[in-house]
């Protein structure tokens, strides 16, 4: 078994001018109550195994939507109860569907999950000269 050695990111800012320090927006400041209130209804949404793996086949299929009939199929559920998944995942407004004759088609809402990238997500700020 071979041992990867990752190497270490400084996040301290260093003698020169040009550098950046990387920081989630959560640590850089606090969230204000109504964006708090707002996303953690997108965050209960992908709290559930079965919903974070149905957004992660949606985002992940070819063309960028899938049927329903795939969904399904990539589970041992049965049909109402990915059928309820994907409703909760569309109210949350995290994907969103289409009903093309007798099935129905889904697909990730990217602004969405962009909004909730850039909370996690690093932010690169300019370090001071010291």
């Amino acid at each position: 078994m071979s041992k990867q050695v990752l190497p270490i990111v400084s996040s301290g800012g260093g003698a020169g001018g040009g550098e950046a320090a990387c920081c989630t927006p959560l640590v850089c400041e606090p969230l204000s109550e109504a964006e708090a209130g707002e996303l953690a209804p997108l965050f209960k949404a992908i709290a559930d195994p079965v919903r974070l793996r149905l957004l992660s086949l949606i985002a992940s299929h070819d063309g960028g939507e899938v049927c329903v009939c795939d969904l399904t199929a990539a589970f041992d559920l049965t049909a109402p109860t990915i059928s309820h998944h994907l409703k909760v995942l569309k109210q949350a407004g995290l994907i969103d569907s289409e009903r093309r004759g007798t099935w129905v088609y889904y697909w990730l809402n990217p602004g969405v999950l962009e909004r909730l990238s850039v909370i996690l997500g690093p932010r690169m700020t300019a370090v001071a000269a010291s």
